[in-house]
């Protein structure tokens, strides 16, 4: 199963710089047809992926087969058994608006050990002014990232448009996960980085 460039994947370097930081225990919570878990089973010393698909669950197992620290596993993320303080790093990427917000913040806070991170790639919601001239003002730079990359922009995995805005979502984080950062990216993202100290 060959790589491929997406709004989502172009994250997936930065997720893997701080995964090579602790080269521990890794969570991917709606891991799609598993491209993150392939990259970061090299860099960790465990992988598992979580997701309730059960065609995208056996995509991702074919596509870690050959990967003996990675795991696949059939489950959505709130429903998903996992003893507290289980991993070093736990990541949604275009997963965690799927989700009950709150209830999915305060669980992966539980399951990470000390100093261990909660890593989201998110999408929000545009409601206010501000939310659509930023986004206006990225789409020449999008068009021209996707372009250049050749974008991938279906890849067979369920989607759903989000619902919360990132102010809302900024929100809810600073109340669940004190000093979180969130910030707006590129590709109509955001990025939350928490570390569990």
């Amino acid at each position: 199963m060959t790589a491929y460039w997406n709004h989502n994947s172009a994250y997936h370097p930065w997720i893997c710089r701080i995964a090579i930081e602790h080269r521990g225990s890794v969570l991917d919570v709606g891991c799609g047809e598993g491209l993150l878990i392939q990259r970061l089973s090299p860099i960790s010393a465990a992988v598992t992926g979580i997701d309730p698909d059960s065609a995208a669950v056996a995509r991702a197992r074919s596509r870690v087969s050959g990967a003996a620290n990675a795991t696949v596993e059939q489950t959505g993320f709130l429903e998903y058994a996992a003893k507290a303080g289980s991993y070093d790093l736990v990541t949604f990427v275009a997963s965690l608006h799927h989700l009950d917000l709150t209830a999915a913040l305060r669980k992966a806070s539980t399951l990470l050990r000390p100093s261990g991170e909660l890593i989201v790639v998110g999408l929000s919601a545009n409601k206010t002014a501000a939310d659509w001239m930023a986004s206006g003002i990225q789409l020449p730079v999008v068009r021209l990232g996707s372009w250049l990359h050749r974008e991938t922009r279906d890849i067979g995995v369920v989607a759903l448009a989000p619902s919360e805005s990132l102010g809302e979502i900024r929100a809810v984080a600073h109340r669940e996960l004190p000093g979180a950062r969130v910030r707006r990216a590129l590709y109509y993202r955001y990025l939350l980085r928490w570390k569990n100290t």
